[in-house]
Order: structure tokens, then C-alpha cells, then sequence
């Protein structure tokens, strides 16, 4: 179980250092981002400057231009290829833009647009000629900044993806070598008990013939078919089971007597279900195994004494079946975990019960098997949904 924490721990690890590496290279970015958004506004500032002086200087007549350096405010208005500006008079009238697009600019109505906008974003700068003229450069961000601005977004987006499809490939390939490991260590039990399993069922002939108790040899022989039952369970896993139409009612049933038999008498199994047959194409064996772990958790979580309900619905095409007890129950959080191979809370367990049993529902039967509801103290209720058979 404590694997499960560990698990639980990495992950909150991974996605806070995710967080931390895309909170700091946004925080970072946005710096930059200040920073440049100032240079391009001293740089609009100059650039309106500039215009301002070239302004001044188209006023003066050509006998004076010789003694007036034009040269530097020239070449600073001339500078400006990246920041789109506007500048326009106190009734909002364009007269003059640069960096925007000069044909979509022709339609006053786009240039309306366009100054509405940029004075929704950034301050205006003033130019102050004197004698009451007063114009205002309207400027917006240039593309670049606009660029580095969604830039740490875009970061967080691909490191976040990136840590996405390295966890899933992660769990693909351990889900996989899990896999593998259930194959080949269900091949081998059945491999291993196969041996002595006809063994005993060779013994069992020789004690029919020299023994005349017939219940003892009966109870010897239902034992040494059970075994030979595990034995052809172990050895499906891995290997595509063989499908067949049953009446899910007979096969729970027999499911049912059999743990009745070896389970203590304070154990009381009820089994509720209509006279309806609901035909189910499922493998018997690897069925009841399924009917026989889930029971048997619950018959632990009951410490030997309560109830165990088994009942089936019929829901259009499907076939509902509820495995009720009234044992301690399963916490919240843990309603999923359960179902993971080496998850559980006895001390000589393995977790592989409830593990098998998804598998065998899920990927044999193309059902489902969860937790539907638990209440502390009160008991646990775990559904399997099975399709029916083709009418």
C-alpha cells in the first residue's frame, strides 16, 4: 500500500516543480516585458521628439536651414520600423501613422478603429508646438514585444504537455511490464500446480477403490476439482479466453453455494434477482473467479460476520451485478487503488485479487468493475457491468 503514497508523493512533486519552472519563467518574461515596453516608450518619446523639431524646422525659412542641424531628428524618426504610432490632433484627427498598413489606413473608419484601440492600451505622449497647437502620438506595443508577451504562456503550455506525454509514456510502459509480470506469474502458478493438482486426483481414485466413505472421498474429490479449476484459471491468464452465452443467475449461484460452504455461519449471503435468465457471454471460470475474490475481500472487511448481498438488474443492454457487504468500508480516495495490483491492507496479502478481477472484467469481458458507494462503518458496494449477449 505504501507503494500507492510514494506514488501519490512523485506526482505532487512533479507537477510542483512543473509549476515552479513555468511561475518563474512567466515572472521572468514579464520582467523582460516591462523593461522593453519602457525602452519602446522612450523610444516613441524620442521618435515624437524628433517629429516635433522637424516640425519646428519646416517652419523657418531657407536662409536659416544651413545653421540648423536637421540630420539627427531625421534620422530619429527615420529609426522607427517596428512600433506602429499615430499621431493625431485634439478632434482625434489622423495625420500622420507609420508601421500600420498605408492601404487599410485610406479608410477612415479603420484608422478610427486602429486609434480607439491603441488609446485603449498605452498613454498617449504629447507634443507641445506652442501657441495652443497641441498634437498626441498614439502608440501600441511593437510586434516583437506583442510576441514575447504570450511567450512564457506558450513555455508553460509545452513544458506542462511535455511532462503530460513523459507520465503517460511513463505508465504505458509500466502498465505493459506489470502486464508481463501477471502473464508470467499466472503461467508459472498454473505450471506449478498442475503437477500435484493430478497428483491428488490420482490419489482420489485409489481412495474411492479402498475406502467405502463415500462423503469423505465426495468432499476429497470437490476439492481436488477445485483445484484443478485454479489451475485452468492461472492458466487462461495471458491468453485469450474462450466466450460463451451462460445465464449469469446459474453461474452466480453456483458462485454462491460454493462460498456459502466454506465460509462460517455468521456470514449470511442473500442473493436478490428477478426469474428473468440474462443471457451474458463471459468465460465461467475466470467469472467466478472474479465473484469469488470480490466476496472474499468483503468477507475480510465483515471480520467473518455481517451479510453479503449479490444482486443483478437488468438495464437496457446491460447487465448490472452489486456485491453488497456490511463490512468497515473503503475511504474516498481509495475507491480506484484498490483495484491496482499489490494494494492492500492485510498483512500476509498480495493485492493481486481485486487486480485480476479488473483485468478479467475489463479487458476479457469488456465490462467495468468499481466502487459504486462506501460508507465508513456501514459497508461497501462494488458494481460489474457485463454486456448482454446478442439476441
Amino acid at each position: 500500500m505504501d507503494i500507492y503514497y510514494r506514488k501519490q508523493r512523485w506526482k505532487l512533486y512533479l507537477f510542483l516543480f512543473a509549476a515552479i519552472i513555468g511561475i518563474g519563467s512567466l515572472l521572468y518574461t514579464n520582467q523582460l516585458v516591462k523593461l522593453l515596453a519602457h525602452e519602446e516608450k522612450k523610444k516613441v518619446e524620442l521618435w515624437a521628439e524628433a517629429t516635433r523639431q522637424l516640425a519646428d524646422l519646416s517652419d523657418i525659412t531657407e536662409s536659416y536651414v544651413p545653421q540648423r542641424d536637421i540630420g539627427f531628428p531625421l534620422q530619429v524618426a527615420e529609426y522607427n520600423t517596428t512600433i506602429p504610432v499615430i499621431i493625431a490632433d485634439q478632434d482625434d484627427n489622423i495625420l500622420y501613422h507609420r508601421n500600420l498598413d498605408s492601404l487599410r489606413m485610406l479608410n477612415p473608419e479603420y484608422g478610427k478603429r486602429k486609434l480607439a484601440k491603441m488609446k485603449s492600451e498605452i498613454e498617449p505622449i504629447e507634443i507641445d508646438f506652442g501657441d495652443g497647437l497641441v498634437q498626441y502620438v498614439y502608440y501600441r506595443n511593437s510586434t516583437l514585444l506583442a510576441k514575447l508577451t504570450y511567450y512564457p504562456y506558450i513555455q508553460l503550455g509545452v513544458i506542462l504537455l511535455f511532462i503530460l506525454v513523459a507520465y503517460l509514456a511513463f505508465s504505458a510502459s509500466r502498465r505493459d511490464e506489470q502486464n508481463q509480470v501477471w502473464v508470467g506469474l499466472s503461467k508459472e502458478t498454473a505450471h506449478q500446480l498442475g503437477t500435484p493438482t493430478s497428483s491428488l486426483i490420482g490419489w482420489v481414485e485409489i481412495l474411492k477403490e479402498k475406502h467405502p466413505d463415500k462423503k469423505l472421498i465426495s468432499e476429497l474429490e470437490k476439492d481436488a476439482g477445485r483445484l484443478e479449476e485454479i489451475t485452468e484459471r492461472f492458466s487462461k491468464i495471458g491468453s485469450k479466453p474462450v466466450l460463451k452465452n451462460l445465464n449469469i443467475l446459474e453461474v452466480l449461484k453456483e458462485s454462491v453455494e460454493y462460498l456459502e460452504s466454506r465460509t462460517s455461519d455468521q456470514v449470511i449471503f442473500k442473493f436478490e434477482a428477478d426469474n428473468h435468465d440474462y443471457l451474458v457471454p463471459i468465460n465461467q471460470a475466470l467469472f467466478q473467479w472474479v465473484v469469488e475474490n470480490v466476496c472474499k475481500n468483503s468477507i475480510d472487511a465483515m471480520e467473518g460476520s455481517g451479510t453479503m448481498k449479490i444482486s443483478v438488474s437488468d438495464h437496457l443492454k446491460q447487465v448490472f451485478i452489486d456485491l453488497e457487504d456490511t463490512g468497515k468500508g473503503i475511504p474516498k480516495n481509495r475507491h480506484k487503488t484498490i483495484f491496482k495490483p499489490g494494494y492492500t491492507t492485510k498483512r500476509r496479502g498480495w493485492g493481486l485479487g481485486l487486480s485480476l478481477a479488473k483485468r478479467i472484467v475489463e479487458i476479457y469481458h469488456k465490462g467495468k468493475i468499481f466502487v459504486l458507494q462506501s460508507e465508513a462503518g456501514k459497508g461497501t458496494v462494488i458494481r460489474i457491468i457485463l454486456q448482454k449477449a446478442d439476441q
